[in-house]
């Protein structure tokens, strides 16, 4: 069963939207679907689904809400792409986190589902690894996120298991950007670090020109048995 929520704000003078796809049985745990660049699109909403079908309550925020409500865009189409990264170039990152800490408090308070986690892809990577040094958060996934070396001053508030899968040809994030993460977090406890060799950014989309369908099977794969050993 799937539906649209609305969220109050931690500051509780707003509140912004969320799909939510519910399991059949009682939720095991929750988790939170951290969006691309491009919204809360098809893609999304199938992570969503999928997370769903494993028995998890998934939930993925509108953190767009306050530039433009409502944005799904094709990243395989070009004038959508460059309105994406205009978008990105506008949001906010640091009121981005307080809205995904109220989805978690939203979660918990509402939904009465304790353990949550969240996956977050692209912008929505940066945003995981942001979550679990600034967020209570019982176990996060990062896919190909941005400019985690900027964060690693971070790291030392990371209480919770942290995965984050890197592809190494990885347009948006350099070879030394990926260094700078190996170098930084290959020694902390609670961060576990995968590499797919060759591959580049997006892989793991659920449609589209960029997913490789065997890489995408493996780091989702990983990812459910994190979920299942962390959040039960």
């Amino acid at each position: 069963m799937t539906e649209t929520v609305s969220i109050p704000t931690l500051d509780g003078d707003a509140s912004f939207n969320a799909y939510v796809a519910r399991p059949t049985q009682a939720p095991r745990a929750a988790i939170i679907v951290i969006q691309e660049i491009f919204g809360v699109n098809t893609g999304i909403r199938q992570k969503c689904d999928k997370l769903a079908a494993e028995g998890y309550l998934a939930i993925a925020p509108d953190l767009f809400w306050r530039i433009e409500p409502g944005v799904e865009l094709d990243p395989d189409v070009e004038a959508e792409f460059n309105r994406a990264l205009d978008l990105m170039g506008k949001f906010d990152q640091d009121q981005g986190i307080k809205d995904i800490e109220a989805t978690i408090h939203f979660v918990r308070d509402k939904e009465g589902v304790a353990k949550v986690g969240c996956v977050g892809y692209c912008l929505g990577g940066r945003l995981a690894y942001m979550t679990a040094a600034r967020t209570d958060i019982d176990a996060s996934v990062g896919y190909y996120g941005v400019g985690i070396d900027g964060l690693l001053g971070e790291k030392h508030a990371i209480a919770n298991p942290l995965m984050l899968h890197i592809p190494t040809e990885d347009g948006f994030v350099d070879k030394a950007t990926q260094k700078a993460m190996h170098e930084g977090l290959d020694d902390h406890p609670k961060v576990t670090l995968h590499d797919y060799e060759g591959l580049d950014h997006g892989f793991a989309t659920e449609i589209g020109k960029r997913r490789d369908e065997e890489a995408a099977g493996i780091a989702d794969g990983r990812t459910s048995a994190f979920f299942a050993e962390h959040l039960g």
